[in-house]
């Protein structure tokens, strides 16, 4: 029996967890609880009283349970306005639903902050700052057509106005949302580029010894041409910067944002009173011209780099719904429905179930159904990954999105819309891509200790002075505190991760491989489990003929007369056989009374002999007679996984032709160097037992599974995942997104598909396994040398911070004035970019 109960006191997803454990250790039970809506869907085998589900709620925390026949909806549609114990006071009334059932096209933060609230609009998340996620849309609407001059004129397909006869024009934008984003902030650094460069060139020349531009005009003009500079900077193209920075201090969650915030606004109003009150400053703390040094080159700079690294993000994020926008151009747009014995065309929209559809050849599949009238070969690679088509007859099942071969069909609509295949691993794909995590956990970490205990030090700094220093006690106290922030002020910070980012990813783009962000550099190092498919990644993709075998020893002139017939075949098996004895050389000759015979071979005339090429169904056909000795042979072969076709001349069988997807030849050297590396290396594939077996102990792999589907191997991934591994997805085809959505790291072979490309967070363009090698070795070194970057962007700052609240004062009477704080800053930058170019060196 299953009842439906109402929780209370839930107020985010650790909640929800903790309920959900403590009501599943009730025996007898099984609990679902989601949070949004607040309730528990309990399956037990007897009745257990409430008041025993309440003891055990009560034992976990201050949650209720209550029976509502309220809570009798579906989840997906019920919305519920909660509050979590990580809101922020403003966004209490913020609502909250399912985000896996009822939020496609709406807003959530990729960090998950307040577990699955969602928002109605874009912006950032009041808890972490960064930018809100839109969740891809799945359900593909009829697109319609509409005039320009006529806009009451709509219409579901192209075409021109039956009005004024201009062309129908698509009603919704061609422009996604996520590349309105990644152009606003590309516009924004342009902005931020092109006004930062000559405020940094300004202060740069400053320092010379012999400024030239003091012969242009004094330096205060120059000082305010800086402010004027710098004020589109600040205000417009990075001013999103400050308000994250507000956010995260008022809700105390102190991130990179908060160090940026803090760093370069002080910076900045330290420039601003240095201009307009510089007698207030000592004299140690101006320049031989008696000016107050200013910082607007260190504000913009810093500022500038910070959205160049949002840019970065922005254009990653970019991609997330790209993989789904993919699969879904696989679903064809119209059908041709059979009714009253004729066709009419029809939106796949308007399909329903038992519907009779048309499929003519070369036309995609609309939906899930099964052959009721004819027969022909389907390319099922995007669900299967396997090349070779697959004979189908009545009562077949096919699967939309596939696409059919040379013949016309008519098959019974089974499941359309969301319940076909193909909308399933779109709902996969969507869901395991939302569950990245965003980058730059490392930074926001440190800057969760280190941005309170600057705060503190600068304010300990003031206090101090303004009591025991000498006069003016507050100048000096208000000095040094301002000295303390700026040289806490994350300088190389931005450049830390980035650079060594940009340095990697171009390195390995040099070499083949293809690193979308620092995320899956982050992240490849840790791999110790590599999931492979076999076809198009071990692989070739493609089938070959590995040998033709004779009774008679004469395998050229067998391999010249079944590639005669075979040349008139359109299926990949006979092109395998043709193109090999191109190879050869051999010269095709001509055929008469060719016949295909569908799921069985072909038959044809070649020199006077009738030969016949195909399985032992065509061999029964055409009365062949097939010895023992023979059969033996053919059937080691296919114990060995092969794809074995007979060969028969004049009704006797003189031979068999071996088939197969050759095993690239990089691919045993890399799987070595993987597993001697730590890493299992782990095949599965949608192919048959034999060939997988016979593949997995070639290469001597630590297991395989075959003939898995989509969802077989995304349980896999998720399994192992729940082990603790660390898991990298290999794949090249649609049946692998999937999987390489939900893998930690997912890596596409460039031969591959659009759809598996974009599904993965790396791209070997060789679609070599030995890519995969040269990417983990890439990622020790880049995150090594990350770590190093962050190293040098806080050694200098913390080491100065001591000095800087005047430590050494009442020994040897040392300031660290911010002309000091600004030369430890840039050395600590120089230091990061210097190392991070060091990459450029490393040999893959």
């Amino acid at each position: 029996m299953t009842h439906t109960y109402k929780i209370t006191g839930m107020t985010c997803d650790g909640c929800r967890s903790k309920v959900e454990k403590a009501l599943n250790a009730i025996e007898g039970i099984e609990a679902k609880v989601t949070l949004n809506p607040p309730i528990a869907t309990i399956t037990m085998n007897e009745h257990i009283p409430i008041a025993n589900l309440q003891e055990a709620l009560t034992t976990a925390g201050k949650y209720t349970i209550t029976i509502d026949s309220k809570t009798d909806v579906p989840s997906n549609t019920e919305n519920v306005t909660t509050s979590s114990c990580c809101d922020s006071a403003s966004h209490h009334s913020k609502e909250t639903v399912n985000l896996h059932n009822n939020a496609h096209g709406k807003y959530y933060c990729p960090m998950h902050c307040e577990g699955d609230k969602i928002y109605d609009k874009p912006g950032s998340c009041p808890v972490c700052g960064m930018n809100l996620e839109k969740v891809p849309e799945l359900n593909t609407s009829p697109k319609m057509y509409t005039c320009l001059m006529h806009p009451e004129v709509i219409k579901d397909a192209p075409g021109s106005c039956p009005i004024c006869g201009m062309d129908l024009v698509p009603m919704e934008p061609t422009d996604s949302e996520e590349n309105k984003t990644y152009k606003d902030l590309l516009f924004k650094m342009k902005i931020a580029v092109g006004f930062t460069v000559p405020v940094f060139a300004i202060a740069m020349i400053e320092m010379m010894s012999d400024n030239p531009l003091v012969k242009i005009m004094p330096i205060t003009n120059w000082n305010w041409v800086q402010l004027v500079l710098s004020l589109p900077v600040v205000f417009y193209a990075c001013w999103m910067f400050f308000v994250r920075a507000w956010k995260s201090i008022i809700t105390w969650n102190l991130n990179m944002f908060t160090l940026i915030g803090i760093g370069t606004g002080v910076a900045f109003l330290f420039s601003l009173i240095g201009m307009f009150f510089p007698n207030i400053f000592p004299n140690e703390f101006k320049t031989e011209q008696g000016t107050v040094l200013l910082y607007f080159e260190a504000t913009t700079v810093i500022l500038t780099l910070v959205l160049l690294g949002q840019l970065m993000e922005a254009r990653a994020h970019s991609q997330t719904s790209s993989a789904i926008k993919e699969l879904l151009k696989l679903s064809p747009t119209e059908a041709t429905l059979v009714i009253d014995g004729k066709d009419k065309v029809i939106s796949i929209h308007d399909i329903k179930k038992g519907d009779f559809l048309r499929v003519k050849p070369g036309d995609k599949i609309p939906v899930d159904g099964k052959i009721t009238d004819g027969e022909s070969s389907i390319d099922e690679a995007m669900i299967t990954g396997e090349p070779i088509p697959v004979d189908k007859k009545v009562d077949d099942a096919v699967i939309a999105g596939t696409i059919n071969g040379n013949k016309t069909f008519v098959m019974i609509a089974e499941k359309v819309g969301s319940e076909t295949l193909l909308s399933q691993i779109v709902q996969m794909v969507n869901e395991a891509s939302r569950s990245k995590a965003p980058i730059q956990k490392l930074a926001d970490s440190i800057a969760k200790y280190f941005v309170p205990i600057v705060v503190i030090v600068s304010v300990i700094t003031f206090f101090v002075w303004a009591k025991f220093g000498p006069e003016p006690r507050l100048v000096y106290g208000f000095i040094n505190a301002i000295a303390v922030l700026i040289i806490a002020c994350p300088c190389a910070l931005g450049l830390a991760t980035p650079m060594s980012v940009m340095v990697g990813v171009g390195k390995g783009a040099q070499s083949g491989v293809l690193i979308k962000n620092a995320e899956a550099l982050e992240k490849m190092n840790k791999v110790n489990v590599l999931i492979t498919d076999k076809t198009g990644t071990i692989t070739e993709g493609k089938p070959s003929v590995e040998k033709v075998f004779s009774t008679q020893n004469e395998e050229n002139n067998l391999l010249q007369n079944i590639a005669s017939v075979n040349q008139y075949s359109e299926h990949p098996l006979a092109q395998a056989v043709v193109n090999y004895a191109k190879t050869k050389e051999l010269k095709l000759f001509e055929v008469k009374d060719f016949e295909a015979i569908t799921g069985k071979g072909v038959i044809g005339t070649v020199t006077n002999k009738k030969v016949a090429v195909g399985n032992e169904k065509l061999m029964e056909q055409v009365n062949a007679t097939v010895s023992a000795d023979l059969e033996n042979k053919i059937s080691t072969e296919q114990k060995l996984g092969k794809t074995v076709s007979y060969i028969a001349v004049d009704g006797i069988a003189v031979g068999y032709v071996s088939i197969t997807d050759a095993i690239k030849a990089t691919s045993i050297v890399a799987i070595k160097d993987l597993m001697n590396q730590g890493v299992e290396v782990i095949m599965l594939t949608g192919d048959n037992e034999n060939t997988a077996k016979a593949v997995a102990q070639e290469l001597h792999l630590s297991a395989f599974k075959a003939s898995c589907l989509p969802e077989d191997k995304l349980k896999e991934i998720k399994r192992l995942q729940g082990e603790g591994k660390v898991v990298a997805m290999a794949g090249d085809g649609i049946n692998d997104a999937p999987a390489l959505a939900q893998a930690d790291i997912g890596i596409a072979m460039g031969t591959g598909t659009d759809v598996a490309i974009e599904s993965a967070k790396i791209t070997l363009v060789k679609g070599d396994l030995q890519g995969i090698v040269k990417a983990k070795n890439l990622s020790h070194a880049v995150m090594k040398n990350i770590k190093q970057n962050l190293f040098f962007a806080f050694f200098y700052n913390v080491l100065g911070i001591p000095i800087a609240a005047g430590l050494l004062y009442p020994f040897f009477g040392i300031l660290l004035s911010p002309m000091i704080a600004a030369l430890a800053m840039s050395f600590s930058s120089v230091s990061v970019i210097v190392n991070a170019l060091r990459l450029r060196n490393f040999k893959l």
